[in-house]
C-alpha cells in the first residue's frame, strides 16, 4: 500500500481527527497543485476537474487539524477523479 493510499484510508476512517499536513499531501498526491496561501488557508486546484466536481480546493489550518468538511470534500473530489479516469 502506497503512502498515498495509506493517507486515503486514514482520511476514510476519520474525517474528524485528519491532521492539516496529511490533507495537504492527500491532496498532492491526486493531482491538486498548491495555487496561493493567504494566512490560514491554501488553496489547490486541479485541472482534471470541472468547477462543480470540486477543481478547487480551499483547506483551513486549525491549530494542526484539518476541518472535516474539507476532509469530505476532498474525498468526494477524489472519488470523482478515481471514476473519471476509470473510463
Amino acid at each position: 500500500m502506497s503512502k498515498c493510499e495509506k493517507l486515503l484510508a486514514k482520511a476514510k476512517g476519520s474525517t474528524n481527527n485528519f491532521r492539516f499536513a496529511d490533507l495537504c499531501k492527500l491532496a498532492e498526491c491526486y493531482g491538486w497543485d498548491l495555487k496561493n496561501q493567504e494566512g490560514s488557508h491554501r488553496i489547490y486546484k486541479n485541472a482534471e476537474l470541472d468547477v462543480t466536481h470540486g477543481c478547487r480546493q480551499t483547506f483551513q489550518n486549525e491549530n494542526g487539524k484539518a476541518k472535516p468538511y474539507q476532509v469530505k470534500q476532498l474525498l468526494s473530489a477524489i472519488e470523482h477523479l478515481e471514476v473519471k479516469n476509470e473510463k
